[in-house]
C-alpha cells in the first residue's frame, strides 16, 4: 500500500494540472481545484451516468465515514442527499482510464467518470482506504457483539460534525491512555512487592538478636500485610482492566450512534424548516393573488343573502389566521388579591368574584332523581356495509355548479338514515342541556348550551355519507321520555328548497326547536353544505331563550382522494333574554397551521360585553372553559392591526367530550350508539316515519340494487304528486279571479302566492317574537305525538 501511495504521489507530481477528456471532447473544461483528503473525509467533482437522454452529469461527491454520498450541487448539502452508497460491502471496478464503477451487488451501482486519468486514481486510492477502515469497523462491531447499527448519514461539513468527532475520538484515546497506565502500575506493584517480600526474607533468614531482630520481625510482618493488600488491589484492577477492555468498544459505538443520531435530526429539522418557509412564502403569494381575483368577482354580491362568495375557497388551503385573543393563567387566588398590583390589566372583577374558585359550573344541589330503566333494549348493531364499486365521475361530472337536492342519486353515497334522524342526532348529548337547565347563573348556562351546539358536529368526523332526503310530509318520532326525558319530533315541511322543522320537549326543563334549510354547492373538488335555519332553546327556570346557527360543513376530495369533512365559520349563541352572547369560531383546516385540527374557541360575554369565560377545545373530541379573571387590551397587534385581547383565567374544566365509538363502527358507516337505534323498526308509529321507508330498510339491509329501484318509484310518486298538486292550486286561482274583480294589491299578491297548496300536518309558519323571523313551528306550540 506504500509503495501504492508513493506511485501515486510521483505519477501526480508530473502530470500537467489540467486534464481533459480524450474522447470528443464532451467535458473538455478545465479541472475544477480538488481539495486534498482532509482526515475520514474526500470530496469534490465526478461526472454520473444518469440515463441515455442526459448522459454523464456532473455531481457532487463527498466521501465520509465509509458512505459515499453525491448532491446536485454543493448548496444541497445541507438538506437534499441524491444517494448513499456504504463501501463497506461494495465493490470498485476500473473500466478505462477515467471510468469507475461502484456496486454494493445489485441494488445500487454508480458508474462514474473522473476528468481525467490522475483525479480518476486519486478516487480510487480514496474510497480503497475508505472501504478497508468501513470493513475493519465493521468486523470489529461484530466482535464486540454491539446492537447499536452503524451510521446511516455522513457527517455534514460546516455544521460542527468534525469538531464533535474529534473531541469523542480524543476522549476515548484518553480513557485508553489512563487504563494502560493503570495496567502498567499493576504490573509494577507486582513486581515491587515481589522483590521486597524476597528481600525481607532474607533478612529473617539471618540470625539476628536483639532489638534488630525484632525490627526486622515487625517490618516482616508489615510487609505481609502490604502484599495481602496489594493483592486485593490488583485483582480489583484487574477486574476493573477486564471489563473496561470488553465493554470500550461497545461504548464507543453507542456514543458514536447517539451522536450521529443527534446530527441526524438536526439536518432533518433545518430541512423541514427550510421546506416550510419556502412553502409558506409560496403559498401566501398565491393566497393573495386568489384573494384579489375574488373580491374583484363577488363585488356585486349582496350582503346577508346564501351566496357564492365561499363557493371557491379551498379549506384545505386556507391561511392560518391570527387568535382574536390571548389567554394565560392566572393566580387561584386572585380575586383576594387587589387589582391594582398588577400592571397592565383592567381592573375587570366580576361582580360574583368572591365566590369564585376553580371548582366545576354551580349546579342546584337537587336530590338525584330515580334511575328510569328504558322501555326495550336496544340495538347495538346493524348489517355492515358491503363493499360496492361506484364510477364516482360519470355521476358527479354533471353535478358541477348545480344544487344537489334537486339531482337523483343513487344510494351508494347515502347512509341509512334520513336527514330527519340526522337531526334527531343532534340529542347525542342532551346531558348538556339537562345540567343547563339547572344551573342558576345565566353565564354559566351559556357555557353548556355552547358547548351542546359544538357537541352536535362530532358525529361527523368521520360520516362521509349523504343522508336520504326526506319525502314531503315524512316525519320521525324519537321517544325518549324513560330513558333520558325528552321526545323529539321531526317533519319534512318543504320539498324545493327542502326544509324540515324539528320540535324536543324534556321533562328536565328544557324546549329544542329547529328549522333547517340546506343549501348547496358542488365545485368538482369539494361540496360545500350550509344549513340556513336557526335553532331555539328554551329554558323553564328564568325563561332564558337562546338562538344560535349552524356552521358550514365542507367535504373534500370528492373526485379523488379519501373523502374528508372540516367545519368552518362563526357562531353567536345569543340569550335573548339577558343579552348574554358567546361567540365561538369554527378553525378552517389548514395545512400550515401550528395549531390543533379542528379548533374551536369562544368567549362568553354579558350584555356589557365583558368577558366571564374562555371556551376551547375541537369540534371532534371535546371542549374546555376557564373562568376569565381579567382582561386587558394590548399586546401584540393581530389581523388587519386590531389588538388581541388577553386574559387572565383560572385552570381550564372539561365541560364536554365525545363518546367512544361503539365496537365495529367502521364497518357500520361509523354510526354511533344512539344512530345505530335510530332506523330500529317500532311498533305503533306513524305510517310517514322514516323508520317505514322501503328504500332505507333495503340499504339497511344491505340489497342496494332493490333500494336504487326503490328510491326512484318513491322519487317519481313524489314528482308527480307534485304537479298535481300545482294542477289544483292553478285552478283555483283561475276560479277566483274569475267570480270577483281583482284590485292591483290583491293581483299582486296572487302572483306571488306559492304554487303549491301544501300544508304540513304538524307544524304551521308563523312569526317568531323573539328573533322577528318566520319559521315553521308546532300547531297550537304543543306537539301533537300520537293523538
Amino acid at each position: 500500500m506504500k509503495l501504492l501511495l508513493l506511485f501515486i504521489y510521483f505519477f501526480k507530481s508530473h502530470v500537467p494540472e489540467t486534464c481533459v477528456e480524450s474522447e470528443g471532447g464532451v467535458m473538455s473544461e478545465p479541472k475544477t481545484p480538488t481539495p486534498s483528503p482532509a482526515g475520514d473525509t474526500y470530496k469534490g467533482w465526478v461526472f454520473k451516468w444518469t440515463n441515455y437522454i442526459k448522459g454523464y452529469q456532473r455531481r457532487w461527491f463527498v466521501l465520509s465515514n465509509g458512505l459515499l454520498s453525491y448532491y446536485r450541487t454543493q448548496a444541497e448539502m445541507g438538506h437534499t442527499c441524491r444517494g448513499t452508497i456504504n463501501l463497506a460491502t461494495a465493490t470498485i471496478t476500473v473500466d478505462d482510464a477515467c471510468n469507475f464503477v461502484i456496486s454494493n451487488g445489485g441494488t445500487q451501482t454508480y458508474h462514474l467518470k473522473a476528468s481525467c486519468e490522475v483525479e480518476r486514481q486519486r478516487w480510487i486510492t480514496a474510497l480503497e482506504l475508505a472501504k478497508a477502515k468501513a470493513a475493519r469497523m465493521q468486523a470489529e462491531s461484530d466482535d464486540s457483539g454491539d446492537d447499536f447499527p452503524p451510521t446511516s448519514a455522513p457527517t455534514v461539513p460546516g455544521q460542527g460534525g468534525a469538531s464533535q468527532n474529534s473531541e469523542v475520538q480524543s476522549a476515548l484515546r484518553t480513557l485508553g491512555s489512563k487504563v494502560e497506565d493503570l495496567s502498567t502500575c499493576n504490573d509494577l506493584i507486582s513486581k515491587h512487592g515481589t522483590a521486597l517480600q524476597r528481600s525481607l526474607s532474607e533478612l529473617d533468614s539471618l540470625r539476628l538478636t536483639g532489638e534488630a531482630g525484632d525490627k526486622i520481625r515487625q517490618v516482616t510482618e508489615r510487609a505481609t500485610l502490604f502484599r495481602i493488600t496489594s493483592n486485593a488491589m490488583i485483582n480489583a484492577c484487574r477486574d476493573f482492566l477486564a471489563l473496561a477492555q470488553a465493554h470500550s468498544k461497545r461504548w464507543q459505538k453507542a456514543l458514536q450512534a447517539e451522536r450521529d443520531q443527534r446530527v441526524r435530526l438536526e439536518e432533518t429539522l433545518e430541512q423541514l424548516a427550510k421546506q416550510h418557509n419556502h412553502l409558506e412564502r409560496a403559498f401566501r403569494g398565491a393566497a393573495q393573488a386568489n384573494a384579489t381575483a375574488d373580491n374583484k368577482s363577488t363585488a356585486g354580491s349582496r350582503k346577508g343573502e346564501a351566496s357564492d362568495e365561499d363557493d371557491d375557497n379551498e379549506f384545505f388551503d386556507a391561511m392560518e389566521e391570527a387568535p382574536e385573543f390571548i389567554t394565560v393563567p392566572a393566580d387561584p387566588q386572585f380575586h383576594k388579591r387587589s387589582s391594582s398590583n398588577i400592571s397592565g390589566f383592567n381592573s375587570e372583577i366580576c361582580p360574583d368574584d368572591q365566590s369564585l374558585n376553580d371548582e366545576p359550573l354551580a349546579m342546584n344541589q337537587e336530590s338525584p332523581s330515580q334511575e328510569l330503566v328504558p322501555l326495550k333494549k336496544r340495538r347495538t348493531r346493524i348489517p355492515d356495509k358491503p363493499n360496492y364499486s361506484l364510477n364516482l365521475w360519470s355521476i358527479m361530472k354533471n353535478c358541477i355548479g348545480k344544487e344537489l337536492s334537486k339531482i337523483p342519486m343513487p344510494v351508494n353515497f347515502n347512509e341509512p338514515i334520513s336527514m330527519l334522524q340526522r337531526l334527531s342526532e343532534d340529542l347525542e348529548y342532551h346531558e348538556l342541556l339537562d345540567k343547563a337547565a339547572k344551573c342558576h347563573n345565566s353565564l354559566e348556562q351559556l357555557c353548556y348550551v355552547a358547548a351542546f351546539s359544538v357537541s352536535s358536529y362530532s358525529t361527523t368526523v368521520y360520516r362521509t355519507g349523504k343522508p336520504f332526503n326526506p319525502l314531503l310530509g315524512e316525519t320521525y318520532e324519537l321517544d325518549r321520555l324513560r330513558e333520558s326525558g325528552y321526545r323529539s319530533l321531526c317533519e319534512q315541511v318543504s320539498h324545493h328548497p327542502p326544509a324540515a322543522a324539528h320540535h324536543v320537549i324534556s321533562d328536565r326543563g328544557w324546549t329544542l326547536r329547529q328549522e333547517i334549510t340546506v343549501a348547496s354547492k358542488f365545485r368538482g373538488k369539494y361540496l360545500s353544505i350550509m344549513p340556513l335555519g336557526t335553532i331555539h332553546a328554551i329554558f323553564e327556570k328564568g325563561e332564558h331563550h337562546y338562538t344560535w346557527k349552524k356552521v358550514t360543513t365542507t367535504v373534500h376530495n370528492i373526485i379523488v382522494g379519501k373523502l374528508w369533512i372540516d367545519q368552518s365559520g362563526e357562531i353567536d349563541v345569543v340569550n335573548h333574554t339577558t343579552g348574554d352572547r358567546c361567540h365561538l369560531k369554527f378553525a378552517p383546516y389548514s395545512y400550515f397551521s401550528r395549531d390543533v385540527a379542528r379548533k374551536v374557541t369562544g368567549v362568553v360575554m354579558d350584555k356589557t360585553g365583558k368577558a366571564h369565560y374562555v371556551l376551547s377545545g375541537t369540534w371532534d373530541e371535546k371542549m374546555e372553559f376557564s373562568r376569565v379573571m381579567q382582561s386587558s387590551r394590548g399586546g401584540e397587534n393581530g389581523t388587519e392591526g386590531k389588538q388581541k385581547t388577553v386574559y387572565q383565567t383560572l385552570k381550564a374544566r372539561e365541560v364536554w367530550r365525545r363518546n367512544p365509538l361503539p365496537d365495529g363502527a367502521e364497518t357500520m358507516y361509523y354510526f354511533t350508539a344512539l344512530a345505530l337505534t335510530l332506523n330500529e323498526t317500532e311498533e305503533g308509529v306513524s305510517p310517514t316515519d322514516s323508520r317505514r321507508r322501503p328504500d332505507q330498510r333495503l340499504m339497511e339491509d344491505g340489497r342496494w340494487d332493490e333500494a336504487n329501484a326503490e328510491k326512484q318509484r318513491l322519487e317519481e310518486k313524489q314528482r308527480s304528486v307534485r304537479r298535481e298538486r300545482e294542477r289544483e292550486a292553478a285552478s283555483q286561482r283561475t276560479s277566483s279571479q274569475s267570480e270577483e274583480a281583482v284590485d292591483e294589491d290583491s293581483d299582486l299578491s296572487l302572483k306571488s302566492a306559492h304554487h303549491d297548496n301544501y300544508e304540513a300536518r304538524w307544524f304551521s309558519k308563523c312569526e317568531d317574537q323573539i328573533t322577528d323571523i318566520s319559521e315553521e313551528m308546532t300547531k297550537a306550540s304543543v306537539v301533537r305525538i300520537g293523538k
